[in-house]
């Protein structure tokens, strides 16, 4: 079964502190730059709501093996819970926890009608056959149930998990509630799924990146890129990119890396993928480790994998001068300094891959008014919102002297607290 986003063989650097507790070192600076007192700093801080479950399946040899589960509310002040639902051995709780708020803060920078959430399950979905995944989505469905609904919390594929997955979940869902599309985003069109949403992140990260190339004086043709990740996100990047005329000198995937200094051709590295599993052995490419790659001199690096691949250990060596955040809080706040500090421009993950959660809440309003849009529109609305949300990052960099990071954390965490208040909460 294929997954909706490939991991590289970067692993994640372990630290001190969890993965939440680095976003919110983000969320605090922040907090602090918008003058937040300190009642409203920890309402927004905290999840409003977690779930765990445990997760009974009966696998293909006939044992049941139990996973845990889990489903976090961040926030819900602005609309309804959003956030995907990611399958991998490290999706713990307070993974998790992270990548919810990351959802807050991201609803909030992109100003779509939506709060953040996550949902998570512990498991290997490489190693697990269809209908093992089938049960325990099905399983899993059951068990976040109560707490998720059209107008309460809507799921969305993540890291592990694809369009098929999302349907397990409508069907599961409408057999005690009725036929209810609009529970999923990112399902099959066959059953409301929007057209465009498998490419919106990838898509959303190249709208970016025109308009930071504008301003940052980097053009994208013939600018050197490579791509940390060759998944759902990755693939469409690296494609778009190369219709952009920007030169793939590297990708890399679950099985490898692979180099061409004069550039590769993105539509043969995605048959090769196809038919072998990895990009590793494109032909007419050098191998290359993930490490090798950080260390490119290029125009723009976008990692588009898992977190935290960027680190203190490695961020000295790039050379990059663009750092594009295509995948979910890829650099910890050390390196985040460490890239500052050598003048290197990171493009954050809440304002980059927000491109999902744009289309998501175009196939919710379709699914609403059981309707289905052309591809062209569903575009259009996407490229306005990314453009947009960048034009008010910008504006906010040029006025405060401050990060993009910085930025889109200020813009993003101060429309959550404004409804915050407006709705009392405080």
């Amino acid at each position: 079964m294929a997954i909706s986003a490939t991991a590289t063989e970067a692993k994640p650097v372990k630290t001190k502190i969890s993965t939440f507790d680095e976003v919110n070192i983000f969320f605090d600076k922040a907090a602090e730059r918008l003058d937040l007192d300190n009642g409203v700093r920890e309402l927004l801080r905290q999840p409003w709501r977690e779930l765990e479950v445990s997760l009974p399946v009966r696998m293909d040899d006939g044992k049941i093996r139990v996973f845990r589960g889990y489903r976090v509310q961040h926030n819900g002040a602005r609309g309804p819970f959003k956030g995907g639902i990611r399958y991998h051995p490290d999706a713990d709780k307070n993974e998790v926890r992270a990548l919810a708020s990351l959802m807050t803060w991201k609803s909030g920078l992109i100003d779509i009608p939506f709060g953040g959430a996550k949902g998570g399950v512990q498991c290997d979905p490489r190693t697990m056959s269809e209908g093992e995944l089938n049960r325990l989505t099905r399983r899993y469905t059951l068990g976040i149930e109560p707490i998720i609904g059209v107008n309460e919390d809507i799921p969305a594929p993540d890291l592990g998990t694809n369009a098929q997955t999302m349907a397990w979940i409508m069907d599961a869902y409408s057999q005690t509630h009725g036929y209810s599309p609009g529970i999923v985003t990112g399902k099959p069109v066959e059953l409301g799924g929007s057209v465009g949403r498998d490419a919106a992140p990838g898509r959303g990260t190249v709208y970016v990146m025109i308009e930071a190339a504008r301003d940052l004086g980097i053009p994208l043709e013939g600018a050197r890129v490579a791509v940390q990740g060759f998944g759902q996100v990755g693939s469409w990047a690296a494609r778009l990119l190369h219709e952009q005329g920007s030169k793939i000198v590297a990708l890399t995937d679950i099985g490898g890396g692979v180099y061409n200094p004069n550039g590769i051709d993105v539509r043969l590295a995605l048959l090769h993928q196809l038919d072998t599993g990895t990009v590793a052995g494109l032909p007419d490419t050098d191998k290359i480790s993930s490490k090798e790659m950080m260390a490119l001199e290029l125009e723009y690096l976008v990692p588009a994998a898992v977190e935290r691949v960027i680190h203190e250990g490695n961020a000295p060596n790039i050379k990059a001068k663009v750092v594009v955040e295509a995948a979910n809080h890829p650099t910890t706040p050390e390196a985040d300094q460490i890239l500052m500090d050598k003048g290197i421009t990171v493009l954050p993950d809440i304002l980059v891959n927000a491109g999902g959660v744009v289309v998501s809440e175009l196939e919710w309003t379709q699914n609403l008014y059981q309707h289905q849009w052309e591809l062209s529109r569903v575009n259009e609305e996407l490229l306005k919102k990314m453009k947009g949300a960048y034009a008010r990052v910008r504006e906010v960099v040029e006025l405060k002297g401050v990060s993009y990071r910085e930025a889109a954390f200020l813009v993003g965490v101060g429309r959550v607290a404004s409804v915050v208040k407006l709705r009392g909460f405080i």
